[in-house]
């Protein structure tokens, strides 16, 4: 584990964070951001904030190598430490509502394939020499790959938990094979072909995992920071002056505002989905809507 501490533009220490990168026996899997102390104007506290990730640790006196995706995982929990460690709100445990709580995370994973960035990390390790450009191309072109099966069958199933949850109280016991199929017949996103990402039976985060009538969520706050990367592309890409607004009209005031309305004020209109359909290519970049 490894300590940092973040100091702001003027010099001051503005927060504390710790990243812990590689699995261990005793550690729970996969990625995520915490905080030992929030940042918080009524008790005068500064943020301690954690990135946990598990990277395989390489054997001593080895680097170590990350996938693509291992990489994107980190700059998305940075995100998130970053939303943390910027916020300026008085209370310490404001919650951020469901649906834009990734938004700051999925939006910082675009800088990972930034030229500027890029050129920062993305060396061979042995020589130095940065990664040939037509290796970046074939990288950015996997990442449209088959998403028509994947935009389907998430929009499946994120119908699917909105059909269960608008069900009245005393409404019937449903059969649980027919109503799926009615509900995504009523949508008009029935298909064979592709079935929705969890069957009823098995959709546990709708069930008891936080996302009740809200799986929805991950796919509108990517709507939310493809449109917030294309203000920045609109705008002379990754400046001081743009990340400041950022920081300024969102990261700062995250669950402290309506989400829309601190959204609108910062992009000058609401979220469009335009953005994302270039991103996930089902869209040329450019197309009018």
């Amino acid at each position: 584990m490894r300590v940092f501490e973040v100091f702001d533009a003027d010099g001051s220490s503005l927060a504390l964070f710790y990243e812990d990168f590689f699995a261990r026996p005793n550690k729970e899997g996969g990625a995520w951001t915490g905080a030992f102390v929030r940042q918080s104007k009524l008790l005068g506290t500064k943020p301690v904030v954690t990135n946990t990730e598990n990277y395989p640790k390489p054997a001593a006196g080895q680097p170590a190598l990350l996938s693509f995706t291992e990489v994107t995982t980190m700059f998305h929990e940075f995100g998130h430490a970053l939303q943390a460690m910027m916020s300026d709100r008085r209370y310490p445990n404001t919650p951020i509502p469901r649906d834009f709580i990734e938004v700051p995370s999925q939006f910082n994973e675009h800088w990972a394939l930034e030229p500027a960035v890029l050129a920062n990390y993305a060396k061979h390790y042995k020589t130095g020499e940065p990664m040939p450009r037509e290796l970046v191309e074939k990288i950015k072109k996997s990442r449209t790959f088959n998403q028509g099966f994947a935009t389907t069958e998430y929009l499946e199933a994120g119908l699917l938990d909105m059909a269960w949850h608008l069900l009245a109280p005393d409404a019937p016991l449903q059969e649980v094979d027919s109503f799926e199929v009615a509900a995504l017949k009523k949508y008009q996103v029935y298909m064979n072909e592709v079935p929705p990402r969890y069957h009823s039976t098995y959709f546990s985060h709708i069930w008891g995992g936080g996302y009740s009538a809200g799986y929805y969520a991950y796919f509108w706050s990517e709507v939310i920071d493809d449109d917030a990367y294309a203000w920045f592309t609109e705008h002379g890409g990754m400046t001081r002056e743009n990340g400041q607004r950022f920081r300024e009209m969102i990261l700062a005031h995250a669950g402290t505002q309506d989400a829309a309305t601190m959204y609108r004020v910062f992009r000058g209109r609401d979220a469009e989905v335009g953005p994302l359909l270039e991103e996930r290519g089902l869209k040329p970049a450019g197309k009018q809507q």
